[in-house]
C-alpha cells in the first residue's frame, strides 16, 4: 500500500490543480461577471441621472421662460393698466367740462328766457295799482308816468308841469290821467298858474268824483282861488268840500279856513 502512495501523487496532485485552476476561474469569471454587471448598473445610474438632470435643467428652462412670459403679460396688463387710468382720466376731464358746458349752456338759456320775459313786461301790457285804483297799461305808459312824477319830486315845477300836460296829451284814455291831473295842477299851482291848476282840478273832479285826491283838489281849488283873491269862491268850494267829503283830512281842514275867512 505505502509503495503505491507515492506513484499516484502527481497525478492526484494534477487534479487537485486542475480543480483549483478551474476554481480560480470560475472564481475569476464570476469576479469578472460581476463587475461587468456593476459597471452596467452604474451607466445606467449615470445615465438615469443624466436625463434626470436634463429633464429638471429642461423644466427649468421651460418655468424660466413661462416666468418670463409672466413678466411680459405682467407688463402688457401694467401698461394697459396704465393706458385705462390714462383714458379715465381723460373721459373723467371730458365729462367735467362736459358738465361744466351743461351749466353754462343751462345758465345762458335762464339768462335768455328771463331776459324775453323782461322784453314781454316791456312790451306786454301790466297790471298796476294807482291811488288805490288798479287799470292795465303799456309799459311805455307807466314809464312815462313814473318819469313826470320823478320830476316833480325832484321840485323842477315847470318841467313837470310840462311833463303831465304832454302825458295827458299823448295817453287821453290813460288810467292815470286822474292821478296825472292832479300833480299836473299841483306843479301849476307852484308855477302861480292858478287858473290853470282850477282848471285842471276841476277835470280830475269831473272824471273821477271818487278819486282818494278827490277831497284834495276841492281844497287846492279853494287856495287857489283865496290866491286870486276870490275869497267867496273859496268859501263856496270849502262848503262844497265839507258836505262831499265830511270823512276826509281835507274836510278838516276846510272847516279851519272857513273860521278863517268869515
Amino acid at each position: 500500500m505505502s509503495s503505491h502512495t507515492p506513484h499516484l501523487r502527481p497525478a492526484v496532485w494534477r487534479r487537485t490543480a486542475a480543480a483549483f485552476a478551474a476554481a480560480l476561474c470560475l472564481g475569476a469569471s464570476s469576479v469578472a461577471s460581476a463587475a461587468l454587471f456593476e459597471d452596467d448598473e452604474a451607466r445606467r445610474a449615470i445615465l438615469e441621472l443624466r436625463q434626470q438632470r436634463a429633464n429638471a435643467d429642461r423644466l427649468a428652462e421651460e418655468q424660466r421662460q413661462e416666468i418670463s412670459q409672466l413678466r411680459r403679460s405682467l407688463l402688457d396688463l401694467q401698461t394697459q393698466i396704465e393706458m385705462l387710468r390714462g383714458e379715465i382720466a381723460r373721459l373723467n376731464g371730458q365729462n367735467e367740462q362736459q358738465l361744466r358746458d351743461l351749466a353754462d349752456i343751462q345758465r345762458r338759456q335762464k339768462d335768455i328766457a328771463q331776459g324775453v320775459d323782461e322784453r314781454l313786461r316791456k312790451v306786454e301790457p301790466s297790471k298796476v295799482s294807482v291811488d288805490g285804483g288798479e287799470f292795465i297799461a303799456d309799459p311805455t305808459e307807466s314809464r312815462d308816468f313814473e318819469a313826470a312824477l320823478a320830476i316833480f319830486r325832484k321840485g323842477d315845477f315847470t318841467a313837470a308841469q310840462a311833463a303831465f300836460a304832454d302825458f295827458i296829451k299823448r295817453y287821453p284814455q290813460s288810467g292815470f290821467r286822474p292821478t296825472a291831473l292832479f300833480w299836473l295842477a299841483n306843479a301849476q299851482y307852484a308855477n302861480r298858474d292858478y287858473r290853470g291848476a282850477i282848471a285842471n282840478f276841476r277835470a280830475l273832479l269831473t272824471a273821477s268824483p271818487d278819486h282818494p285826491r278827490a277831497p284834495e283838489a276841492v281844497l287846492s281849488i279853494a287856495n287857489c282861488q283865496i290866491e286870486l283873491k276870490d275869497n267867496a269862491g273859496a268859501r263856496k268850494s270849502l262848503d262844497e268840500l265839507v258836505k262831499a267829503y265830511p270823512q276826509s283830512e281835507a274836510a278838516v281842514a276846510a272847516k279851519e279856513r272857513l273860521t278863517r275867512l268869515r
